[in-house]
């Protein structure tokens, strides 16, 4: 049975902001908000947490798992990005992007592109997305809370706990955050090259 919090989306409650991250230190798997869409969750070091992921959403192995980062210094220490990638990331975040990027040793095989050896990374602008990843200290390894069948993502923290209740460990609620996912850009052949559009305007990559 999944825990719930409903949690400020403004002023998140420190105590249930470390609740969470423990939660999730503890290999817990949560469904959480961020800018784009309600999102699945679990710590990097954590690969039955992907197949949690994967059993929920009904994904296969070549799917892309996301790094959600805090920050650039973060998001740095697991892809590389040359000068000109970085400006144009950089411009454009946080925000609502997902971007594909060359992998460093830091990423796991399992979360790598068997082929292309990239990963997908991004920074969100979720003020409980930013403080929950403040107090992990290091980014969650995500996926879209979009459930196989289902046209539209959940936007609603009652309505995932009332479908996820036995397979989650925690839903936290901040309210809706919409059903438009991240749009996503690959650069990991150094061009930007669209390969989703969603809720960031892909136009700036043009």
């Amino acid at each position: 049975m999944a825990k719930y919090f409903d949690v400020h989306p403004d002023n998140p409650q420190r105590r249930a902001i470390g609740q969470i991250a423990d939660l999730v230190r503890s290999d817990g798997l949560i469904a959480y908000p961020t800018d784009s869409c309600y999102a699945l969750g679990c710590r990097l070091d954590n690969p039955e947490g992907l197949d949690r992921i994967r059993a929920i959403r009904k994904l296969d192995r070549r799917h892309h798992f996301t790094l959600v980062c805090q920050d650039f210094g973060q998001l740095g220490q697991f892809v590389h990005v040359d000068n000109a990638v970085f400006r144009a990331i950089k411009s454009a975040t946080p925000g609502s992007y997902t971007f594909i990027l060359p992998a460093t040793k830091e990423v796991p095989r399992r979360l790598m592109h068997d082929k292309k050896k990239t990963v997908g990374v991004r920074i969100p602008a979720h003020v409980v997305t930013q403080a929950l990843l403040a107090e992990l200290g290091e980014p969650l390894v995500s996926s879209t809370l979009l459930l196989p069948d289902v046209p539209d993502p959940l936007t609603q923290g009652w309505e995932i706990k009332d479908e996820l209740d036995h397979v989650l460990d925690a839903v936290v609620d901040s309210g809706d955050c919409g059903v438009e996912p991240t749009t996503v850009v690959d650069f990991s052949s150094g061009e930007a090259e669209i390969v989703r559009r969603g809720a960031g305007d892909p136009d700036r990559f043009a």
